[in-house]
């Protein structure tokens, strides 16, 4: 005997499921798109027959009823190498993940540093492909933010641009107490006798590279304690780059006793052309890093650092994304995890408020104490 199940070619359809259940087939749609307006008993009807017949719902026509792709974005302005080379950047992608994990939503993940990059993702963000989108390390270049606001796509930043440390510019965004970090670097090494501190900078078209070198800055003058462009390097938080602006520190300053490097990776690069020059740490100079990465860990001596949250930073920003998409209208019940910023994150936060009704979230930091300072 020839049955409808074996007559038809590939997967099984939303009406073989219907057939199986024995309801009809706007009923199977409503259990699959997650809809409460169906009985306990047409529920576990359908869901029985769903796993007997192995059905997967298409995507493509759940989207035209839905209205939505259940897909989240990912976008990284950074190289490949550096996404998948340092500690930061996992741990954000570990956040998400865990977040969206108990979601219908699935995430992908691009790089988009080079003209070219930026062009091919911006051709992918539309509603059509995606529900919302994360952006991190975004400096003042990057077109991507305001394309995605003309375009309504609901979005959340990890970290910003420094034009907005002065013009929020509606966005909602999660970042750390990177002033208060950069602050609270310096005071520990002031406390423990330094007299000419010296700093590595990040990029100074982040927010993240200027409040932390604005948190130096403030600590050292508190201190009245010798201050001025000599002391400072820039990098761009990788090692190399830390190492490369040590070398022109001492080149300057040669006779520096404490030095606070904006990044863990710099801070490592730092400490290896210290001990180049015959340095020893922290007898001769005392180090302290930023992000309390495994990195901290592995030197030798292990550095004192500020701790950042990088996992909770990714969980904070996928459950803003999350707000935005329920704001948005059509979030289903896979959609309402995040019932509250921060609800039971157990890190310190600040909760901003933004125009437009966006909220954004400021989470603390401390001082990790090690060997190096």
């Amino acid at each position: 005997m020839t049955t409808q199940r074996s007559r038809s070619l590939g997967r099984p359809t939303l009406d073989e499921v219907a057939a199986r259940a024995g309801v009809g087939r706007g009923t199977v749609s409503r259990v699959v798109n997650g809809s409460p307006q169906v009985s306990p008993e047409s529920r576990a009807a359908v869901e029985q027959a769903i796993a007997e017949l192995n059905y997967v719902p298409n995507r493509a026509a759940r989207a035209l009823v839905t209205q939505r792709t259940d897909s989240v974005a990912l976008i990284v302005s950074e190289s490949e190498a550096r996404v998948f080379g340092e500690p930061f950047f996992a741990g954000i992608i570990r956040g998400v993940s865990a977040v969206l994990a108990e979601t219908p939503l699935q995430l992908w993940l691009a790089m988009a540093q080079s003209p070219g990059e930026r062009d091919r993702v911006n051709q992918h963000l539309t509603s059509q492909h995606v529900d919302g989108v994360l952006l991190l390390s975004l400096h003042d270049d990057d077109p991507l933010p305001g394309r995605l606001v003309e375009r309504g796509l609901p979005m959340v930043l990890g970290g910003r641009p420094a034009r907005m440390l002065s013009d929020g510019a509606g966005i909602s965004f999660v970042d750390v107490d990177n002033v208060g970090g950069g602050r609270l670097a310096v005071e520990h090494l002031v406390a423990g006798g330094r007299r000419l501190v010296a700093t590595i900078a990040g990029p100074q078209d982040m927010a993240v590279g200027v409040a932390r070198l604005a948190g130096y800055r403030e600590a050292v003058q508190q201190a009245r304690l010798p201050f001025g462009e000599d002391l400072i390097g820039y990098g761009d938080f990788s090692e190399e780059s830390g190492a490369a602006a040590m070398r022109k520190v001492l080149q300057r300053c040669p006779e520096i006793d404490a030095l606070f490097a904006a990044s863990d990776l710099m801070a490592a690069g730092a400490m290896r052309v210290l001990k180049e020059r015959g340095r020893r740490i922290p007898s001769d100079v005392a180090v302290v890093g930023f992000e309390d990465s495994v990195i901290a860990r592995q030197t030798e001596p292990p550095l004192t650092t500020i701790n950042q949250p990088v996992e909770e930073m990714g969980r904070e920003m996928a459950r803003l994304l999350l707000d935005r998409l329920r704001g948005d209208g059509g979030g289903g019940p896979g959609l309402s995890t995040a019932a509250g910023v921060s609800a039971g994150s157990g890190f310190a936060t600040a909760v901003v408020g933004t125009s437009n009704g966006h909220h954004s979230v400021i989470l603390d930091t401390h001082l990790v104490r090690r060997a190096s300072a």
